[in-house]
């Protein structure tokens, strides 16, 4: 068995939102997101692709339209993420009782002191511990359930329980979320998207291409890098402006945030938890690196190693 975990709103955005040529969510084997409220809760709204999950005669079973979990579970031979959420999850006050999960760190796995609360455990907890029995990779309950993950995500909504793959085809997905609320990593159609920018409060952004990109929010602040997409596009004397630019907002909200410091290799592994095929070009990677022994005074981080 693979385990019970514990992941955090940010966490479950952030992998909604991976994509390559199009979004993840497409893939039927990448995300089985399984929601355990009431029927009438469900009904109301939930997460988007999210199914409501309940307990038939001991058996776990997606509600319709969606086909019998188990054997959905079968069929998925490289199942990655399994997610069970509950709104009176965290209304009982049982996030006190788990590790937090910090940007370093994968998501805490649930102890025992937990798991052994019997009928207090709540029904995504129950849903969860059965799941494991058919997955090869760890279930993950969703930190405060939908409550909190509503509250800081509402875009994410919907009422819909039926998603077509032309639908998501078509989903449009967000910038990853490096900082919560305060950083965010996309492309450069996600960058100009109005709705976007709304929807995620962007009040400041860093524009590397050679296009320019319209900041909507009022007084808000914008430094463009014109450069272009290529081997030979020198970054690296502009890595003390553009850092400036990110640390006189971040720092201002985060005093204590110590990622923008961060050696490449930490930055590396960091980044990699946000967005899952991150691949910068080799010229990019060698101005990181004379960056990196700039700052330290040596070179920290063996570019060498094939994962960079």
């Amino acid at each position: 068995m693979a385990g019970v975990m514990f992941c955090e709103p940010r966490q479950l955005y952030n992998i909604i939102n991976q994509y390559r040529w199009r979004s993840r969510l497409t893939e039927p084997n990448y995300l089985c997101l399984l929601d355990a409220r009431s029927q009438r809760e469900f009904n109301e709204s939930h997460i988007v692709t999210a199914q409501r999950i309940v307990l038939v005669r001991g058996l776990l079973k997606a509600a319709p339209p969606v086909t019998d979990l188990q054997q959905q579970v079968k069929n998925k031979s490289s199942f990655q993420q399994s997610f069970l959420q509950s709104v009176r999850w965290n209304e009982k006050g049982f996030a006190e009782d788990v590790r937090e999960a910090d940007g370093h760190t994968e998501p805490a796995q649930a102890n025992s002191s937990l798991v052994s609360l019997g009928a207090g455990e709540g029904d995504a907890l129950l849903h969860a511990r059965n799941l494991e029995h058919f997955t090869r990779h760890p279930v993950l309950l969703l930190k405060g359930g939908y409550r909190r993950f509503s509250a800081c995500y509402h875009f994410l909504k919907s009422q819909k329980t039926l998603w077509m793959p032309q639908e998501l085809d078509t989903f449009q997905p967000y910038p990853v979320e490096i900082l919560p609320a305060k950083l965010y990593m996309g492309n450069f159609k996600q960058a100009s998207d109005k709705q976007i920018q709304k929807d995620l409060k962007i009040k400041a952004l860093v524009n590397v291409s050679e296009q320019p990109v319209t900041l909507f929010a009022e007084e808000g602040k914008s430094l463009h890098i014109s450069v272009p997409d290529s081997l030979e596009a020198d970054l690296f004397s502009s890595f003390p402006t553009i850092s400036h630019f990110i640390g006189e907002i971040i720092f201002c909200s985060i005093p204590n945030i110590s990622f923008l410091s961060s050696c490449l290799q930490r930055a590396w592994k960091y980044l990699l938890k946000c967005k899952m095929n991150m691949r910068p070009n080799r010229g990019f990677v060698k101005q990181l690196s004379a960056w990196e022994t700039q700052i330290y005074g040596w070179p920290i981080t063996d570019i060498s190693e094939p994962k960079y």
